[in-house]
């Protein structure tokens, strides 16, 4: 399968938005996608939170848009729509039928320019309540929920961004006024801190003239504060560990590393590392701890691209009933190890290759994956080209690249380790508890 070219414009209105089309017309649909350059990292302390909690007031209407109304006239349109919140951004996106593409436009522009209109405290009150009871299902009172915001805080430091959870905290949502709320979208929802892709069956010339008709009297902000001094040392300096009892049936393992930050070769190599180490059912950790050995009930290992310093690498182990929690991790360790001291095999580099190939020309079929890249690697990486040249960068990573980013990134002085064992008034564990 030879991997697409994406042809796209990039180009900026005078506020500043930077506008990104790619016309394909192979399917009558197109796909909007807006990221707007916040996220939990651009919170201050006693204030978290902000980030999240507008995904959810952005849907809450706006001058010309009642309440929910944005995502009834998507449907009704014939099109889906979301949002979604990470540490480094926002995003907002709408696939549709292409001539339904000013209505997407407009929408968006709409909650760009005049949401404020439509925020009152009945507004944030209601989805303040929204966002706690998010909080409560999804990681306070769900076994091994809280799992990676615990290995935020271990790898890093309290004055770090990334050290609080996206969610926020409970006594920040219950401590944000309206104006407090107010003051972060004049800040950072403005059109200068804002990449609009549009991708599929559009004519371009039109959809320029409908951004300019629509996005381009919103007023630009001169003042985004920038961020401080995000840099880190590339490893923790020594292995951080907590023990966390809750209500599961089975232990849990979850160990973090600090690595490289998005864009960096030596993250093309993590991920392909990744692939190696827990990739399906031919990859290290599952032969050994799950089929060879019967150790563990599943494992993974995967990597989180971030742009702020560093980059979060991750991996898991649930441990079979029976099983001593101590032999599963240090069966783990012993491949993480192994992986950092010797090269992987000619076999092992290519099946890890054709993984990363096939999700990568699996994404770029799909006009709303293509929207959601370029809108990211202009973002992110002031790059939307990478999407043309990252599966190439994935598939030049080598075996020796692959070994020096392990024993980099995957030492004991650069590892936290998060583990759930069953509280002593646990019951017994749902499917979900024990799925992989």
């Amino acid at each position: 399968m030879t991997a697409p070219s994406v042809r796209f414009t990039d180009e900026r209105l005078a506020n500043g938005l930077r506008l990104i089309i790619s016309e394909d017309h192979l399917a009558p649909v197109v796909a909007v996608n807006i990221w707007y350059n916040v996220g939990s990292k651009h919170e201050v302390p006693g204030k978290t939170g902000f980030a999240h909690l507008f995904e959810h007031v952005m849907f809450q209407g706006s001058r010309h848009v009642a309440k929910a109304e944005h995502m009834a006239l998507v449907q009704a349109a014939g099109g889906t729509m979301n949002g979604t919140t990470w540490l480094d951004r926002t995003n907002y996106f709408e696939t549709v039928p292409s001539h339904q593409l000013e209505l997407a436009l407009w929408l968006e522009a709409d909650r760009m320019a005049t949401l404020l209109d439509a925020l009152n405290q009945e507004n944030l009150d209601n989805q303040r309540d929204v966002v706690k009871n998010e909080k409560r299902s999804s990681y306070d009172n769900r076994p091994y929920g809280a799992w990676f915001h615990k290995l935020q805080e271990h790898l890093f430091p309290p004055e770090h961004p990334y050290h609080h959870p996206t969610i926020g905290s409970m006594e920040d949502l219950d401590a944000a006024s309206l104006d407090d709320v107010a003051a972060f979208f004049r800040t950072y929802y403005a059109p200068n801190n804002a990449v609009l892709s549009i991708v599929g069956d559009v004519d371009p010339a039109q959809a320029r003239t409908w951004t300019e008709r629509y996005f381009g009297e919103v007023p630009a902000n001169p003042a985004i504060p920038p961020l401080g001094d995000l840099s880190l040392p590339i490893a923790l300096g020594g292995e951080s560990r907590e023990v966390v009892e809750d209500r599961v049936s089975l232990a849990r393992l979850f160990f973090g590393f600090r690595a490289p930050p998005l864009g960096d070769p030596q993250f093309d190599a993590l991920e392909i590392a990744g692939q190696i180490l827990a990739g399906g059912k031919g990859s290290r950790l599952y032969r050994r701890l799950v089929r060879e050995e019967k150790i563990a009930q599943d494992v993974a290992f995967f990597s989180l691209g971030l742009i702020g310093g560093a980059s979060i690498a991750a991996g898991q182990a649930t441990v079979r009933p029976g099983i001593d929690l101590d032999v599963v991790e240090r069966a783990f360790e012993e491949e993480l190890e192994r992986l950092g001291r010797e090269p992987v095999t000619d076999d092992e580099l290519a099946r890890a290759r054709a993984l990363i190939e096939t999700f990568e020309l699996d994404a770029l079929q799909r006009v709303d994956e293509r929207a959601d890249r370029l809108s990211m690697y202009a973002t992110l990486l002031d790059d939307p080209g990478l999407i043309n040249r990252q599966l190439d960068r994935y598939l030049a990573v080598g075996a020796a690249e692959i070994q020096a980013v392990a024993a980099e990134v995957l030492r004991p002085e650069n590892r936290a380790v998060v583990t759930y064992v069953p509280a002593a008034d646990a019951v017994a564990g749902t499917e979900e508890e024990t799925a992989a």
